[in-house]
This record gives structure tokens, sequence and C-alpha cells, in this order.
């Protein structure tokens, strides 16, 4: 049984896509340390599937120069990709592995009109000497920044089979939290422990945590258009300005004091929700620094929930946001193990219905439920998102992208209050089975709705084709 560690679900990358940006940047940094001593002058990048007729929306082609050109997308300053890009594109050329080589990327990044059989999200690395080539390497990207090279075991921590508390199916780790009686946290920490130390833990959550606060406040005060073609304009900051009353802010302390003293009335409450949703998704959607949550594309929810736990629901403290991130990796994990976290594979279920549902687990864990309850709530999630269809209008991961992690959030709290209030005995619908019946409807959709722009909202509205 794989291991997947809270930090696999949760990582620290650069917009507007997990699978299509995110993945293939790996992949793409993976392929070089496989050139070892080689000779080579040149590298040509194929593109399959989902990654070729999205991928110009999504940024593919400029997160493979990325990653060839050794940049990494957890530090990367985000206001330099355009002029890195500019550079490769004027001097056509890339550094990899310290060689400077000839890279003109129209030539050399090559977008398939057709799928590799083996995966939706296929690309391939070739290098040449002389004309010739002389290594290639094959890779899939899985969703959420996973990636496989072909013929290898899917990118996931370890294979370690000895955690003190390995977990597949939901009802397993249900089982653990009642024979050890704690909360899916503890048990999910307890494997953590086992992959690290609790000083590294705690510290790489904190870190998960402020990325996900700095990337909302970031967009709560950024204007604009967003880059792509669609002309779709920010929507959190005035959202934030209006819900503030226009009081001046100077920095993101002064900002979270200011949002503490609102009074949190349902309507007021509901479109801070909406506006935390919306500056994570319209940061992404600019390349801004996100946080996998499970994916690029479904960003906005946890942090917009756990905010509302934060402001809104007196659930503040370190402790408790390190137990909703802790839940809610762990049900991302069961996501992925029984089904799919890539809408390229599953459709939106799989990106806003997944983040739906490890939200709701989270928020109703550190609100006081019961292990039951939590699960429960992710049932009650996940059962709203089925069969969500993906349909990016000019494959870019705004319309409808944008505000479904708005509504991903409000279904979230909503299934976090129906769990707390109900008696997951009496359940008829368990995790498991929703896991289960979410992969049946992923493998039963038509592949137009499956990340191709080649259905639904994608082809009823005539858009620019556009240029990230």
């Amino acid at each position: 049984m794989a291991a997947i560690s809270v930090f696999d679900i949760f990582k620290v990358g650069v917009g507007p896509s997990s699978s299509h940006t995110l993945g293939p940047w790996k992949a793409a940094t993976d392929f070089t340390g496989t050139l070892a001593e080689l000779s080579f002058d040149r590298i040509k990048v194929d593109l399959y599937g989902s990654l070729s007729k999205t991928g110009r929306g999504h940024c593919t082609d400029l997160a493979v120069q990325l990653g060839l050109n050794g940049y990494a997308p957890e530090i990367i300053d985000t206001d330099l990709i355009p002029m890195i890009i500019q550079n490769i594109a004027d001097e056509q050329l890339l550094v990899v592995k310290g060689l400077r080589i000839v890279f003109d990327p129209v030539r050399d990044v090559i977008f398939h009109p057709h799928s590799d059989p083996n995966h939706p999200n296929t690309l391939a690395f070739t290098a040449y000497l002389d004309g010739l080539p002389v290594h290639s390497e094959t890779y899939y990207s899985l969703g959420g920044g996973f990636i496989q090279r072909a013929g290898e075991e899917d990118e996931e921590i370890g294979q370690d089979k000895s955690l003190p508390y390995p977990i597949e199916l939901a009802e397993e780790l249900f089982t653990y939290t009642q024979s050890q009686n704690c909360h899916i946290s503890d048990i999910v920490l307890a494997n953590e422990r086992k992959l690290q130390s609790l000083a590294d833990v705690k510290s790489e959550l904190s870190t998960i945590y402020q990325t996900m606060l700095a990337c909302v406040y970031r967009g709560c005060t950024t204007d604009g258009i967003l880059p792509g073609g669609l002309n779709v304009k920010r929507r959190a900051k005035k959202l934030c300005n209006e819900l503030l009353g226009d009081v001046p802010f100077r920095d993101l302390e002064e900002w979270m004091d200011l949002i503490e003293e609102q009074k949190p009335d349902f309507n007021r409450v509901s479109r801070w929700v909406s506006c935390f949703a919306l500056a994570v998704n319209e940061e992404n959607a600019a390349l801004g620094r996100v946080v996998t949550s499970p994916t690029n594309g479904a960003a906005g929810v946890i942090p917009a929930v756990m905010l509302y736990a934060y402001f809104f629901a007196g659930h503040n403290t370190t402790a408790e946001m390190h137990r909703f991130l802790l839940t809610a990796g762990e049900i991302g994990s069961i996501f992925k193990k029984g089904a799919t976290i890539s809408a390229a594979v599953g459709g939106c279920q799989a990106e806003i219905g997944v983040s739906s549902a490890m939200a709701a687990a989270g928020l109703t864990e550190v609100m006081g439920g019961t292990p039951a309850q939590s699960l429960m709530a992710a049932e009650i999630a996940m059962e709203h998102h089925l069969g969500l269809t993906c349909d990016p209008i000019g494959g870019l991961v705004q319309i409808p992208c944008i505000e479904r992690n708005a509504m991903g959030a409000i279904k979230a709290i909503t299934a976090a209050q129906l769990a707390l209030s109900g008696d997951p005995k009496s359940a008829l619908v368990n995790l498991d089975v929703v896991v289960k019946t979410m992969w049946d409807t992923a493998q039963a959709m038509n592949s137009k709705y499956k990340e191709t722009s080649e259905g639904g909202l994608a082809i009823n509205l005539t858009v620019v084709y556009p240029e990230c």
C-alpha cells in the first residue's frame, strides 16, 4: 500500500493547473536528472491528450521550459516568469544542467492532436545530439502535481508499508480512531511522524497554512484582468473592499484584524467565504503561488473554509489549523487511492468535489465533530458533486473554475453543518461507497467533459484562442 503524505496532497507550486502546469514542470525537472553525463544539443517536448488540447491555456508549454531551465515551482519569483519565458523565446536558448542548448519553443514543444492510450495527460521528452535521439522519457501527469515515469510506479513517497496506521479505505481510518479513541488528525499525525520528525511536520503544516493565507491576501489586494485572452476581471479585491467598507490597511495583520471585527451575519460571512475562494483562484489563474488542495484548479476551497473557521467559527489556533489540514489531507489521499484527483481522468468532481469533501471533513473535526461525523461530512460534500464535468472555456482555469471554488467552499460548510447535527449511524451512504461511485462515474463520463474543452460551456461560448 502506497504511503501518501499530507505533504504530497498539499504542495506549494505555481498556477494555473497542478496536472497541466505543476506536473509537467516536475516532469521536466525529473527528465533533466536522467541526462547524467549524456551529450546533447537539443530537447524536444511532445504533449498528448488533455495536455495538448488545453495545454496552451494551462501554460503547459511554459511550465516545461521553466522545469528544463532549472527553476523550482516552490521558490521561483512568480513575478519574473513572464520575463524568463520571453528571454527563452528571444534568445532561443535553454540552460539545462549547466549546458546552453538551442531551444525554439514553437518548434520544440509539440502539441499533438491525439491521445496516448496509457493516460490522458501524457508528455514525452527527447534529447538529441547532431539530429539523432540519444535519450527519451515519457511521463504521465496524474493530477495534484503527482507524476509517473512510464514503466515505473506512481510517484508516491516511499511506498512504505510499515506505517503504524496504513490506510486505503475510510472504514480503516474510522476503525483506527475507534481502537485508539482519538481524532482523525491524531491517526494522520502518527503516520506523518513515521516519515519525519514532529517538529518538521508542524513546520511544514505551518508553511502550507501561511502560503494559503498569503495567497488569499494577495488575491484580495490585487485587481486587473487575468491573462489568457478571456478578459476576465478579478473580483476578489472589489468584494473585499466592499465588505471592509474601504477601510485602509497596510499589511496582512491589519487586514486580518479588520475581518475579525466584522459582524458575522449570514450574508456577510457567505460573501467573505466566496471572496477568499475567488482570491486564491484568481491568483492561480495569474500564475501565482498557490497550494495544491488537492489540485491547483481546486486550490481555493480549503483556504476559504479554513478562514471561515478562523474568522467566523471561533477556531483560530495554530493547533486547530494543523488538525484541519491533517484531516483534510487524509481524505484527499483516500480519494487518490480509490478514485482520482485528476479532472482529465474524472472531470471536475475529482477536483472541486474532492477538495470540498476534504474541507468538510477538516472543518467538522475542528468544530468538535466525531471521526464518524467528519467522514460523513466528506461523504455529503462529494455526494453533491458527483458527475461534475470539467469544460474550461478556452482551456483556461478561469470559467467556470474560479467560481466553482466558491461553490465548493459553501457546500463544504453546509456538509459539515449537516454532519454535526446528524447521526452517522443512520446514514445510508458512507464515504467508501461515494469514492467508488465517483470512480465509476469518472470511468463512464464522456471524454469531452474531462478537461479537454471539447464539450459543455467550452463549446457553447465563442472565445478568442487563448495565449497564456
